[in-house]
């Protein structure tokens, strides 16, 4: 067994089973194996991993923490992401064709990722049993939740994305600065404003 793990923290079976879950059976042994072609990362606090213009070379599943993906738009951001224990994250587009990232990936508190590097990806899905498969489970997966996002955000008025949010994710009040919320949910800060106002008073 890679040195790295093996002591490895319950935690990362935990979140990578669960993950992988979703998608497929795996048993215990056989997410040993995968998480060999694995590694730890760990980060403080407000520390960007990925920069613009930079080829992202990792795909990440979040342990511990939290992190936000944003696009820079003029003198604004658009914040595409915000991944937490047990999510994803990375720069796609820049991951898997090998070109400068558009998007920036930056911590929000101290993070601990479990990382896959593409080449090493190239490698379990080589040798890995059921690493094809799962690599276009796992791909369609994400093009699948990018597309209910981007249509639940169409069809949905904003009063009832940020009710559906926060009733779904409460604790991101307490973890992410409203503007970045706000900016998530495609909402005006001043509605945003507005709406946890209104929630807070529907509370009392």
């Amino acid at each position: 067994m890679n040195k790295a793990f093996a002591e490895i923290d319950p935690i990362y079976f935990e979140y990578s089973q669960k993950y992988l879950g979703r998608f497929m059976p795996i048993s215990r042994e056989e997410l040993i194996d995968l998480l060999q072609y694995c590694e730890i990362r760990k980060f403080d606090k407000r520390v960007v991993i990925v920069r613009e213009g930079e080829i992202d070379n990792y795909l990440n599943l979040v342990v511990k923490g939290l992190v936000r993906k944003y696009l820079p738009v003029k003198k604004n951001e658009c914040i595409l992401q915000l991944a937490t224990e047990g999510h994803v994250v990375q720069s796609e587009i820049s991951f898997l064709t090998r070109t400068p990232s558009m998007v920036i990936l930056e911590t929000l508190e101290p993070t601990i990722l479990l990382s896959l590097t593409y080449d090493k990806m190239e490698e379990a899905l080589d040798k890995f049993p059921k690493g094809e498969r799962l690599g276009r489970l796992i791909l369609a997966g994400m093009f699948i939740k990018k597309d209910e996002n981007r249509y639940n955000r169409l069809a949905k008025s904003t009063r009832e994305r940020f009710f559906e949010y926060i009733d779904h994710h409460s604790h991101m009040l307490q973890r992410v600065p409203q503007k970045y919320l706000a900016s998530y949910l495609q909402i005006k800060p001043e509605t945003f404003s507005r709406l946890k106002a209104l929630m807070v008073k529907r509370k009392k």
